[in-house]
């Protein structure tokens, strides 16, 4: 499906579409629409492709030499609502020997009528040398950025062990956990630096030829608060052409600041055509 051309739109899009009001085009704003399909059809491109990630099972080991995406969105509106939303996301591999070493970050900025709603950087970096067919040691270095959650900065260093329970064509699924150090500064400015630790899960489930699921689970803690990510998705390959993927993302954090909810959650539905 990567080599084809891909349209991905919800229904009510798709219906839009499909009206025959392509000769008015200029006067419609189909033109627009357009670029409003392609923000769209990369949006859940970037979405399908993290899903199902080739590196989850097979060979223990990343291809030698380097690898990587990179993915990037803007979109502004100026009118009745003044909104603008910048996106910035990629990932950096690099498989020497038995090492593998993967960089990745995350931007996210939106306004809407001047006010700020969104500010969000992410960045991390991983090593891992597998030391047999399914045990491994890494290390892992994660720095994160939120201007509306309760830690606005969180960072942490730490390394252990991990291993993988199953890993054959149709599951794999790997752990590992590790101690570290965390720092971390609430948005009243407060900040400390502690002992702490992190697990993690990965999950990949390809229930057949048309259809996988994925669970990735991240638990950080310390003793100032534990934060814990999950993110699960389904997604269908109708056919050749046509699949589908809904995704719950919630992140749930013990202790967040007087007034702020301990808990968000998204929830993603992506239809991708290609012809």
């Amino acid at each position: 499906m990567k080599n084809s051309t891909k349209l991905a739109a919800a229904s009510a899009l798709a219906l839009m579409i499909a009206a025959p009001s392509f000769a008015q085009s200029v006067v419609l704003g189909i033109d627009d629409l357009d670029d409003r399909v392609e923000d769209i059809e990369r949006d859940v491109t970037r979405d399908m492709d993290k899903a199902e990630d080739k590196d989850r099972f097979g060979n223990n080991q990343f291809a030698q030499g380097w690898s990587g995406s990179m993915a990037l969105g803007l979109s502004a509106t100026d009118g009745n609502t003044d909104t603008v939303d910048l996106s910035l996301a990629g990932r950096l591999r690099y498989g020497v020997g038995p090492w593998n070493h993967t960089w990745a970050f995350a931007l996210e900025a939106a306004e809407d009528n001047d006010v700020r709603n969104k500010e969000e950087a992410f960045a991390t970096y991983e090593a891992n040398r597998y030391v047999s067919e399914n045990a491994y040691i890494f290390g892992v270095g994660t720095l994160r950025y939120d201007g509306f959650a309760s830690n606005k900065w969180d960072a942490f260093l730490g390394a252990g062990p991990g291993y993988r329970i199953i890993n054959n064509d149709r599951t794999a699924w790997r752990v590992q956990a590790g101690p570290g150090v965390r720092y971390i500064e609430d948005q009243l400015g407060n900040d400390t630096t502690e002992i702490a630790g992190i697990a993690s899960s990965r999950l990949y489930h390809k229930i057949n030829e048309y259809a996988f699921l994925s669970n990735d689970t991240d638990v950080l803690f310390s003793d100032n608060d534990t934060l814990v990510v999950n993110d699960l998705g389904v997604t269908f390959k109708l056919s050749k052409s046509l699949a589908t993927r809904t995704s719950l993302r919630t992140e749930w954090n013990s202790d967040p600041l007087p007034g702020r909810d301990d808990t968000d959650t998204s929830f993603n539905v992506s239809l991708v055509v290609g012809f």
